[in-house]
This record gives C-alpha cells, sequence and structure tokens, in this order.
C-alpha cells in the first residue's frame, strides 16, 4: 500500500530545520495518526499567522498553531498553519530543537482536524497527544505544557 501524501509547505525561512526530516515526519503523521488520510501543513511567520487568526476566528494575535478541518468527510482532513516564528521561540524556552517544535505542533494540529478539542472534550485529546508524542518520541507536548 502506497504511504499517504501529505503536503508540507514553507513560507518562511526554516533555519537549522531539516525539510525533508519534517516531511517524512509529516508522513508518518498521515499515516499512523490520521490513518492513511491525508492534510496539508505550511509552515509560514508569525504575521500570516495572526492574520488567519484574525480572520478565521476573530482573535487578533499571534498564535503558534491553526487547524482548519476539511469540509468534506473524505480522505484529506484539512490544512495546518504553523508559525516558524513562535515556533523557534517556544522550542528556545522549553529547551529543544525548533524541528521538534514543530512536530510537536503539526501533531496537535492534526489532532484538531480529526475532530478533537482539548478546551471541551475532557482529557481526550490530551491523552491521544500523550499515546502519539511518546509513539513518535517527541517531548512533553502543548496541552501537558499548559497544565503544567
Amino acid at each position: 500500500m502506497p504511504s499517504p501524501q501529505t503536503t508540507l509547505l514553507f513560507q518562511s525561512p526554516v533555519r537549522g530545520v531539516s525539510r525533508r526530516e519534517l516531511r517524512e515526519f509529516a508522513k508518518r503523521l498521515a499515516a499512523g495518526v490520521a490513518g492513511g488520510r491525508t492534510f496539508s501543513c505550511v509552515v509560514t511567520t508569525d504575521r500570516e499567522l495572526r492574520r488567519l487568526n484574525r480572520e478565521f476566528r476573530s482573535k487578533d494575535y499571534t498564535t503558534d498553531v491553526l487547524s482548519f478541518p476539511a469540509a468534506d468527510s473524505g480522505g484529506f482532513l484539512g490544512d495546518i498553519a504553523i508559525s516558524y516564528e513562535r515556533a523557534k521561540a517556544q522550542a528556545s524556552e522549553y529547551g529543544l530543537s525548533t524541528a521538534q517544535e514543530i512536530e510537536i505542533l503539526m501533531l496537535h494540529g492534526l489532532l484538531h482536524l480529526l475532530g478533537m478539542d482539548h478546551e471541551s472534550d475532557r482529557g481526550r485529546m490530551k491523552r491521544a497527544e500523550a499515546k502519539w508524542r511518546t509513539a513518535l518520541g517527541l517531548p512533553c507536548g502543548l496541552i501537558e505544557r499548559a497544565s503544567a
């Protein structure tokens, strides 16, 4: 069976990060976490994440990751947008590489595409994030940080 095709775009310079390794990670997410369904992910700027957050959520500030579920329930789950600048700053704050932080954000965004919402699901997303973070060899996830 061919591996799921994901799209990973870079609209921001990603210094010190292997694009190839991030693409491989996205494929692993699609095959494992998403059960073979696909998604796209763009790594972009703070400015673009702020624009998207303002336009789609009416929140006028920069955020680290946004998820946009697809309207169709077919094999494509939707889109994820990640701020490279936020990822880099958070990586520094938590003693991680920028690539690790982007992977954490990508996993978090994908779980949202799968319909999970840590603000209302009584811990379901937190448990899923912890399970997949461990399986994928990732350090502490976003939800764990927020609840620490």
